[in-house]
C-alpha cells in the first residue's frame, strides 16, 4: 500500500490554497464542502473564486506566495501553473511536517486527493496513487451508479440508534442485527424516502431484540422497464430488480432486461401470447397481493412506464385496498424512448407545439377516440399498440381533417437491436404494412415531426435493414 487512506476533520480549520485559476477553484470547492476556512493566495482570481470571495466564503490575499502564509494552516494545496513555486511550497511544508498537495505533481505531495463518492456522512475515496487520475475518475463513476444517493440517510438512521443498539442488543448479536437492518426491508424504506416508517420499524426490532421481526409483510415494487434497451433503466429500478424474491412480468419486457433480475428469483409470466392462456387483470392483482402477504419482495415489471397505458394504477389500487406496501419506479415510456431512437422529436418549434399519447387498442377492441381533438395541426400523435388498428386510425384522422399526406411512422421494437422504422403518410402507411408480421411492441407516430427521421435517425442497430419509406 503506497498511501494510507485517512479522512481529515477540517471543519472550521484554516487551509491554504496557492493559485487563483480553475484548478485552484475546484480544490477550494472541496475544502469548503468539508467545512474548512479557506485562504487563497494569488495575484488574481478566476470568476468562480471571485464570486466566492464576494460572498465572503473565502479569504483572498492578492499577492504572491510568501512563507508567512503557511503560519497557522493545517493543510496546504499548491495549485499554481509554476512548477518552481509549487516545489518551493512543497519543500517549506514538508520541513514543517505540514500536509501539502501539489496538483498533478505527486512527487511533490505528502498527500494526494482521491476521487470522491459523496453520500455524506458516507464517503468513499478512490485513488490510484497519482498514477492514473483518469482511471480513478472512471472507477468513481462506476461506483456512483451502484450506490444510491440516499445511503447517507441510511447511515444517519443507523447513527441515531447506535447507543440504543449497544444497550439493548447483546454484543455477539449486534453485527447480525445491523446487517439485517442495513440490507433488508428497513433499508429499502429509507432508500425510497419512507424514513419515518423505517424509524418505527427499527424501534420495533429493538423492542423484540432482533431485526428480522421488524420486516412485516412483503412489498411490491412497480417498476417501469422502459421500451427495451437495458441501458435506459434507472438506478433504482436495477437495484430493486436485483433484490426481489419474485419477478412478475409481461410480454413487453425485453428479455435482456429480465436477465438483470436476481438469478435465484422466481419469475412469473403474466403476459399474453397467441393461443396460450393468460391471466386477466383481476387475477394479476390477486397474485401480487398473495405474494406480498407471503412476506415476499415482488417486482412487478412493466414495459415502458407503469402509469402510461400500463394499468399500474389498477394494480396499486388493489394493493392499497389490502394494505400492501408498495413503491413506484417510473420508466422511460415507449413514446419517448422509441421516438428518440427513431430520430423523431415529439415536439419541435417549427412543427409541433404539443404531443398527445393515445392507445391504439381499447378493452372492448374498439377505437372510440375523440378524433376531432386528435386531428389538430401543429401537434404530434403517439399511438401505443398502434399497429393493430392502423387502418382505422389513419382513415379516421383523414376523415376528421388531417391531410392524407401527413407524415406517419411505425416504430417496431424500438430501442432494441431489432428496431425497424417504417415511414410513410396517413394515406399509404397502412398499405405498406399489408402482409407483414409486425412484432410487438410497436408505436405509431403521426405528425410533421416524422419528416425529421431521415436526418436525425442516429440509432443504427446491428444487422438493421434500411427503414422502409413510402412517398
Amino acid at each position: 500500500m503506497d498511501y494510507l487512506p485517512i479522512f481529515m476533520n477540517l471543519r472550521d480549520r484554516p487551509c491554504l490554497v496557492v493559485g487563483g485559476g480553475g484548478v485552484a477553484a475546484r480544490k477550494v470547492d472541496l475544502l469548503l464542502k468539508a467545512g474548512a476556512r479557506v485562504m487563497v493566495v494569488a495575484p488574481d482570481l478566476c470568476p468562480a473564486l471571485r464570486e466566492l470571495h464576494a460572498e465572503a466564503r473565502i479569504i483572498h490575499h492578492q499577492a504572491r506566495f510568501r512563507e508567512v502564509n503557511l503560519d497557522g494552516c493545517v493543510l496546504v494545496i499548491a495549485a499554481t501553473s509554476d512548477r518552481q513555486v509549487n516545489e518551493h511550497i512543497s519543500a517549506l511544508c514538508q520541513a514543517r511536517a505540514l500536509p501539502v498537495n501539489a496538483v498533478d505533481q505527486p512527487e511533490l505531495c505528502s498527500f494526494i486527493m482521491p476521487a470522491i463518492i459523496d453520500r455524506s456522512p458516507v464517503l468513499i475515496a478512490v485513488s490510484t496513487g497519482g498514477s492514473s487520475p483518469v482511471l480513478a475518475r472512471l472507477l468513481r463513476g462506476r461506483l456512483e451508479s451502484l450506490i444510491p444517493a440516499a445511503y447517507g440517510r441510511l447511515a444517519a438512521l443507523a447513527a441515531s440508534f447506535r447507543e440504543q443498539v449497544q444497550q439493548l442488543i447483546p454484543a455477539a448479536q449486534r453485527r447480525s442485527f445491523w446487517e439485517k437492518i442495513l440490507q433488508g426491508p428497513i433499508a429499502e424504506m429509507v432508500l425510497s424516502g419512507r424514513e419515518a416508517a423505517a424509524q418505527t420499524a427499527v424501534e420495533a426490532a429493538l423492542r423484540q431484540g432482533k431485526a428480522d421481526t421488524a420486516t412485516g409483510a412483503g412489498e411490491v415494487y412497480l417498476v417501469g422497464a422502459g421500451p427495451g434497451d437495458p441501458d435506459l433503466l434507472t438506478f433504482r429500478a436495477l437495484r430493486l430488480m436485483q433484490q426481489a424474491d419474485v419477478v412478475v412480468y409481461d410480454r413487453l419486457v425485453a428479455p435482456a432486461i429480465l436477465e438483470l433480475t436476481r438469478r435465484d428469483a422466481e419469475r412469473i409470466y403474466v403476459g399474453k401470447l397467441k393461443n396460450k392462456p393468460t391471466l386477466v387483470q383481476a387475477e394479476i392483482n390477486r397474485l401480487l397481493v398473495t405474494l406480498a402477504n407471503q412476506g415476499k419482495r415482488v417486482v412487478r415489471l412493466k414495459g415502458g412506464d407503469p402509469f402510461i397505458f400500463g394499468r399500474g394504477g389498477e394494480e396499486l389500487q388493489a394493493l392499497h385496498r389490502e394494505g400492501i406496501t408498495f413503491q413506484v419506479v417510473p420508466g422511460i415510456t415507449a413514446a419517448s424512448g422509441c421516438a428518440a431512437y427513431a430520430g423523431i422529436p415529439l415536439t419541435h418549434r417549427e412543427y409541433a407545439q404539443s404531443c398527445v399519447f393515445s392507445s391504439g387498442h381499447h378493452r372492448n377492441g374498439g377505437l372510440n377516440l375523440n378524433w376531432r381533438s386528435l386531428a389538430q395541426p401543429a401537434q404530434t400523435l403517439a399511438f401505443y399498440m398502434g399497429s393493430e388498428g392502423i387502418e382505422t386510425i389513419c382513415a379516421k384522422l383523414v376523415e376528421h381533417g388531417l391531410a392524407p399526406t401527413m407524415p406517419a411512422a411505425l416504430v417496431e421494437q424500438g430501442t432494441q437491436p431489432e428496431q425497424r422504422v417504417r415511414v410513410g403518410t396517413l394515406a399509404n402507411l397502412p398499405r405498406q404494412l399489408e402482409g407483414l408480421e409486425i412484432k410487438s411492441p410497436s408505436l405509431l407516430i403521426v405528425g410533421q415531426v416524422v419528416q425529421l427521421h431521415q436526418d436525425l435517425a442516429w440509432f443504427q442497430p446491428c444487422e438493421q435493414r434500411p427503414s422502409d419509406t413510402v412517398t
